[in-house]
């Protein structure tokens, strides 16, 4: 690369001689809001899944599937929806999405039965697919090299704590409205940011045409539904038969073999490949993908068993869970502007790391102290720790992965990235539901058979069948007689409780394991360098090359 060259591609990348918008910052508060509403939709059916369960009559496998038919639908689109932006521009695809995530709100809100709110929240996610790639878009556009960190930064922030308020503001909304207000609050908040954003967002068209990639589209559709379908619905069928003779391994593998399918056609495609495989040539990118994929997975997996915890275990209403976790929302708000000024003067590899590791410890902490009496405010140490470790991985892993990559692959980069996130999310989702409703199964048996050794040994086999059919609920009568009533209403009540803080604990494991791997992809990254030391490095050096 010549002197010349390389100050070009630097000026480019940083966005010097380029038009800005006349106020880009109220440009990025209605990104950010927009992005907020998604973010929050992530986590906050978590804290009603309860209360879902009771109201619509179904099973914790069905309410699952709320959380995760929207991850999905906003994970497997968003490769095809980073590039609608290059063609149609980045704000009417993200007007659309927003229109589209707004309606979907509305239906999910009138929903009276799980499978039109699955439904509902199927073409949520679509929405939310549409809008996401395009916010790192318009921000690359709005913003010059020596702004953008800042510019993340909020962003970062505002992701941060939509992912971690999301259980306060639906556990009041639960507790005061009802669980089909954390749909209608959507409504409210869309309209309002459709208005702002058809004001203040730039009407900029890149002018790429694109050639979508269809078997590239269904490949990867159909190998990612397949796989999430197998492993959630996997304990509901006892890993064995689901569709006929068709087993729960055979749909999984058919998953997999779909997506290598994929891969080879993205291999072999001469036109214009869904993943440009050359992007995962740049090792910062394609160790940030991992990362966010990571983080994504115990974003998401982390709400479902602590909220079956401090709900069920504890006894904390909707609200007061809420207000459990409302300090980790607040810390990891608080730090992503910060950690965005520092991730342009540090290197954020170090900071991606940290993050990971300190989200790692805090689980582990609230893994260790989780029991059946612990006053909810014993908690916060390791709640707090979480919500440092986000505030420091959100920002830097961005700027990292995508630092880097060329000028003409970034439309499919942040596709790519914000997939991997989706991705890991879901998986997360689909993952740690399965695993919780199997330890909830095995502890709660397991504590069943402890208590009723405490009971005269003709009853002993009735009160375990009862629980065992209850599925960890102490609902309808106990199968003993009266003056036994009392004694097997507290031995079952403790058992249910003990069964289910056990399983809670347990099922953050997995998720500590998958922060402590990403932390590795983390120190597999090179030190990232700014646009600005780029610029001095050539002025002083007249060469790009870092050795030099």
């Amino acid at each position: 690369m010549t002197d010349t060259s390389a100050q070009d591609q630097v000026k480019a990348e940083s966005g010097q001689g380029r038009s800005r918008a006349a106020s880009p910052w109220a440009a990025l508060a209605a990104l950010s809001l927009g992005l907020f509403m998604i973010v929050v939709d992530t986590s906050i059916v978590s804290v009603a899944v309860p209360t879902m369960v009771r109201d619509l009559d179904t099973g914790l496998n069905a309410v699952v599937w709320v959380t995760s038919v929207y991850l999905l639908m906003y994970a497997v689109p968003m490769l095809f929806t980073s590039r609608l932006g290059d063609r149609y521009g980045p704000k009417r695809v993200f007007v659309a999405g927003l229109a589209v995530f707004t309606a979907a709100s509305l239906c999910a809100g009138l929903s009276s039965g799980v499978e039109t709110l699955i439904a509902a929240r199927a073409a949520q996610g679509l929405g939310a697919a549409l809008l996401t790639p395009q916010t790192l878009t318009l921000i690359t556009h709005l913003f010059p090299g020596g702004d953008r960190g800042r510019a993340m930064g909020v962003l970062g922030g505002v992701s941060g704590l939509a992912t971690v308020t999301g259980p306060l503001l639906g556990g009041v909304l639960v507790d005061t409205l009802g669980w089909q207000w954390i749909f209608y609050v959507n409504v409210v908040v869309g309209i309002a940011t459709l208005v702002m954003s058809r004001l203040v967002i730039p009407d900029w068209r890149p002018g790429r045409a694109h050639r979508f990639d269809l078997p590239g589209i269904l490949l990867s559709g159909a190998g990612l539904f397949l796989i999430v379908f197998g492993v959630q619905n996997g304990q509901t069928y006892a890993w064995g038969e689901l569709l006929g003779p068709i087993t729960v391994f055979q749909i999984i593998g058919a998953g997999v073999v779909l997506l290598v399918a994929f891969v080879v056609w993205q291999r072999v495609n001469r036109n214009e490949p869904l993943v440009p495989l050359r992007t995962f040539a740049d090792r910062n990118f394609s160790m940030g993908a991992l990362t966010t994929a990571a983080i994504g997975f115990a974003m998401t997996g982390m709400f479902l068993p602590l909220v079956i915890y401090m709900q069920s275990a504890l006894g904390l209403s909707p609200t007061d869970a809420g207000l459990v976790t409302a300090p980790m929302a607040l810390v990891s708000g608080l730090m992503g502007p910060f950690i965005g000024r520092l991730s342009d003067r540090v290197s954020g590899k170090y900071l991606v790391m940290a993050g990971l590791v300190g989200m790692a410890l805090g689980l582990a902490v609230l893994a260790v102290q989780a029991a059946p009496d612990l006053p909810p405010w014993q908690l916060m140490p390791g709640l707090l720790v979480c919500g440092l470790g986000m505030g420091c991985v959100l920002v830097p892993v961005n700027n990292v992965a995508m630092g880097t990559v060329p000028a003409e692959l970034r439309g499919a980069a942040s596709g790519i990235f914000f997939t991997a996130r989706q991705l890991g999310a879901v998986l997360g989702s689909a993952t740690i539901g399965v695993l919780l409703q199997a330890r909830i199964t095995a502890s709660v048996a397991a504590e069943a058979d402890a208590a009723a050794a405490r009971l005269p040994a003709r009853y002993r086999e009735d009160f375990t069948a009862y629980l065992h059919a209850t599925g960890g609920t102490t609902q309808g009568a106990l199968p003993l007689p009266r003056h036994l009533a009392e004694q097997g209403r507290q031995l079952a009540e403790q058992a249910v409780q003990n069964g289910l803080t056990q399983a809670s604990k347990e099922t953050l494991i997995p998720l500590i394991a998958v922060l402590l791997l990403g932390s590795l992809a983390g120190a597999a990254m090179h030190r990232n360098v700014s646009a600005k030391d780029r610029m001095e490095r050539i002025e002083r050096n007249g060469t790009d090359d870092p050795r030099k």
